[in-house]
């Protein structure tokens, strides 16, 4: 293990987003605000969800999960699509570090965007209403598993793409509808039966429904479902990229 290399790639990851935080962090926080402010202006009066729960707070933990979906991908993918795009990801290949340490480097540093993004949301939404929070342990272990899914998601698709439009190509046919889709803005067991039935066949439902659960303590399913659902989808595409990463798949031709 290389931890000081590891560490420096972290860090340049970090300061990548950071040098523009504007757009990075402070745009999807203004974005998702924007989504709860004409959501609750229509909504707020005629949808009751879960008992108890304001729509307003019912749709903060779906909007906090879909922007750290949409910014852990984005952190990753964009990253490794600009360095082959530009010529530069030669020098982080020719570094002494394995496919465990940038793997180890990328996500962290998109787990970090993605964490300050939900803060920064969390935040402000409380200027509109209070969203308790019961089971913090749930709450922070779906950050981190969503966040860390997404980050290796864009890691693959950054490795796969050559190009920008590749890399839109699949935010906007894969990631955006099945963030949208996944019960951000609405309870699945309002649908039909079809689609409900569908719903639990998107991995990005058990994301949004196990970390509004830690939120308020109910949702449309069991919180070790959800995690366990999601655990086995982090571990599944982290095997994928790790192999692609050791074999140099895309990234050394």
């Amino acid at each position: 293990m290389n931890p000081y290399g590891c560490y420096t790639l972290f860090k340049k990851e970090v300061r990548r987003f950071w040098s523009v935080i504007g757009q990075t962090v402070g745009a999807p926080v203004i974005t998702a605000l924007l989504y709860l402010v004409v959501f609750r202006q229509v909504l707020e009066d005629r949808v009751q969800v879960y008992d108890e729960v304001p729509y307003t707070a019912f749709l903060i933990p779906g909007l906090i999960m879909m922007s750290i979906i949409q910014n852990a991908f984005a952190n990753t993918s964009s990253s490794i699509t600009q360095s082959k795009v530009m010529g530069n990801l030669v020098f982080v290949l020719m570094t002494p570090l394995s496919a465990l340490e940038l793997y180890a480097a990328y996500v962290g540093a998109a787990l970090l965007r993605a964490a300050l993004v939900a803060t920064g949301l969390y935040i402000m939404a409380l200027f509109f209403v209070r969203v308790p929070m019961s089971q913090p342990l749930v709450t922070l272990a779906m950050l981190v598993l969503a966040g860390g899914t997404l980050a290796v998601l864009g890691m693959i698709a950054g490795i796969v793409a050559n190009k920008f439009e590749h890399l839109a190509a699949f935010q906007n046919f894969f990631i955006m509808p099945l963030s949208f889709l996944s019960g951000v803005f609405y309870s699945v067991h309002s649908l039909p039966d079809v689609a409900r039935t569908a719903s639990h066949y998107n991995p990005f439902f058990y994301m949004i429904d196990g970390f509004r659960h830690g939120f308020f303590g109910v949702g449309d399913a069991p919180p070790a479902l959800s995690l366990a659902v999601v655990g086995v989808f982090f571990v599944a595409v982290s095997g994928v990229c790790l192999a692609m990463l050791k074999s140099g798949y895309k990234l050394r031709s």
